[in-house]
């Protein structure tokens, strides 16, 4: 379950950069869609990044430890 969480996110940060380079060649950049777009994706990275980092802390996830 944690997984799909985490691909999940990942997902929506990749819509999210895609959806703010439409904006940007739609719009030409002089709406606010694309700061938007961009608050969004910094939101939704933060997100993914503490969700992992609890995930650790927690011990739901472990790193690898042979390389």
């Amino acid at each position: 379950m944690l997984k799909a969480v985490i691909v999940f996110l990942m997902l929506a940060v990749l819509v999210s950069l895609f959806s703010g380079l439409f904006f940007l060649i739609k719009d030409g950049g002089k709406t606010h869609r694309v700061v938007n777009s961009l608050a969004v994706r910094v939101a939704l990275s933060i997100l993914l990044l503490a969700v992992i980092l609890i995930a650790l802390w927690q011990g739901a996830l472990t790193l690898n430890p042979t390389p």
